[in-house]
């Protein structure tokens, strides 16, 4: 038995046969410590707030007690096919991709329209999918609120709701679109809860109170420890000079195949990737504004091997399940103590060994007291060793950078060629006109502007009267008021 499962199969628990069939297909036989402690709670209907590492079989956990309740329980009477039964929330596409993924390889004995939702792409193709009803939900907040408002689809005949990495909710401020969606649903007591997280802060109990039936709260956690066993945690002291040099250094070192490197700013993946380029690396880089079909496409070759070193900043952090990351690197410490251990959560994944390196440098390594604290254990310390600082090769120019010009202002881009150019009427050897025509010239009379009203009319009389001589003298508060004479 590896140490990451346990001694309960999932053939013991009360699940369903086309559930069980899914399961032995798809290789899995033994619960983890989450799963065999959550999953008999929700099968006998209770809410769950669970908590566990990343990396533990959250997903599963509740996807296999979403899929029992669904086969056990009728639907409400009078339920539409765009009234889902299930609604499961995830706080970023990665994680949503992964979710539905796991559900379809775990639901293929099962009659389940399962639909997925998220931002970035897909817009008019998910929604005419969504249109012709589903079962299953899953997405992120943001597109799943837009379809909900249109009315694409509704929350009254919910029997189940989920939210994955709730704590994760609150720091990317989705708090109050969970709570739009959750009061759109049917009240706590008619439908199955289900809470996942790394962690249960407050805030995240503050909700399961508001929202949950009595939820039984699971905490699952290695002796003594909120991160994983099997990861071999490691520290360095570089100066700020010394980090490109020495994760140089360590890459070439432990010639591994799939490695991270997690950093806080876009900018510093920028420069980090133009050095790896440079230095023979197969390097990708990983960040927020990144079009989200590039994104799948990265992780695509990145999960195939094409690609050796994925720089990521938090985006990649949760969600993302990829086979056999050997090496993750904190190139820089996170901010934020939970961030560490979502971090190096991406290696050491269902049981297998992997290496968590960090680099406590001039700039974030005031995080590090914050992060022991959290995680209740010091983390060993590494020295730099000379061959761990080779000498590097130039970067490559920065593909990500704007175009400039001589005096360093950015080019504009070329105009659109499929934009449709206006025709000009005017045949090759005809005059060009004059968009206006020339103003008139305005002869004024020499004799004083007293005597020469009488004998003008009409246009000729304002025109000249504007032009003349005495009347511009005068302020233009003035002008054309007849001012007595004095004396």
């Amino acid at each position: 038995m590896t140490k990451h499962l346990t001694d309960v199969r999932f053939s013991d628990l009360n699940l369903e046969a086309p559930i069980l069939q899914g399961l032995e297909e798809a290789g899995f036989e033994f619960c983890t410590p989450i799963q065999a402690e959550s999953l008999p709670h929700a099968l006998e209907g209770r809410d769950v707030a669970g908590q566990a590492q990343t990396g533990t079989g959250k997903t599963i956990a509740f996807l296999l007690a979403a899929f029992n309740y669904m086969l056990t329980k009728e639907p409400a009477e009078g339920r539409k096919p765009t009234q889902p039964r299930a609604v499961m929330l995830a706080p970023t596409r990665e994680l949503a991709i992964q979710i539905h993924k796991d559900a379809l390889q775990l639901a293929t004995h099962l009659d389940f329209r399962i639909g997925l939702v998220y931002g970035g792409t897909g817009y008019e193709k998910q929604k005419a999918f969504l249109e012709k009803g589903v079962d299953i939900l899953i997405g992120t907040p943001g597109r799943l609120i837009d379809y909900l408002k249109q009315g694409v689809y509704d929350f009254r005949a919910v029997d189940i709701s989920v939210m994955d990495e709730a704590d994760r909710m609150f720091d990317l401020g989705f708090i109050d679109d969970i709570r739009y969606v959750l009061r759109r649903m049917p009240p706590a007591k008619e439908r199955l809860s289900l809470l996942y997280s790394a962690t249960l802060s407050h805030r995240v109990g503050e909700l399961a109170y508001d929202f949950m039936d009595d939820p039984v709260e699971v905490k699952v956690t290695p002796e003594d420890t909120m991160t994983l066993a099997q990861i071999n945690e490691t520290i360095y002291y570089p100066a700020n000079d010394e980090k490109l040099p020495l994760l140089v250094g360590l890459l070439r070192k432990s010639q591994a195949t799939r490695s991270m490197v997690f950093i806080n700013t876009k900018r510093e993946a920028e420069r980090i990737y133009c050095t790896l380029a440079g230095n023979g690396f197969k390097a990708e880089m990983l960040s927020g504004d990144v079009p989200q079909n590039k994104r799948e496409k990265l992780l695509g070759m990145f999960s195939s091997g094409e690609i050796e070193v994925l720089i990521a900043t938090d985006v990649a952090a949760r969600g993302l399940h990829i086979p056999d990351v050997s090496h993750v690197y904190n190139y820089d410490l996170p901010q934020d103590q939970e961030d560490y251990v979502h971090r190096i959560g991406r290696t050491g994944r269902a049981g297998a060994s992997g290496e968590a390196i960090s680099f406590a440098c001039e700039r974030f390594a005031f995080s590090l007291g914050d992060i022991e604290k959290f995680i209740q254990h010091k983390i060993p310390v590494a020295s730099i060793t000379d061959d761990l600082l080779p000498k590097l090769e130039p970067p490559i120019p920065s593909p990500f950078a704007k175009k400039r010009d001589a005096r360093g202002r950015p080019v504009r881009g070329q105009r659109n060629d499929r934009r449709p150019q206006r025709q000009s009427s005017r045949k090759p050897d005809q005059e060009r006109k004059p968009r206006r025509e020339p103003k008139k010239e305005i002869e004024v009379p020499d004799m004083p502007l007293s005597e020469m009203k009488p004998r003008l009319e009409g246009d000729d009389k304002t025109a000249i009267e504007h032009h003349h001589p005495e009347k511009n003298k005068l302020p233009h508060r003035l002008r054309g008021i007849e001012i007595p004479a004095i004396g």
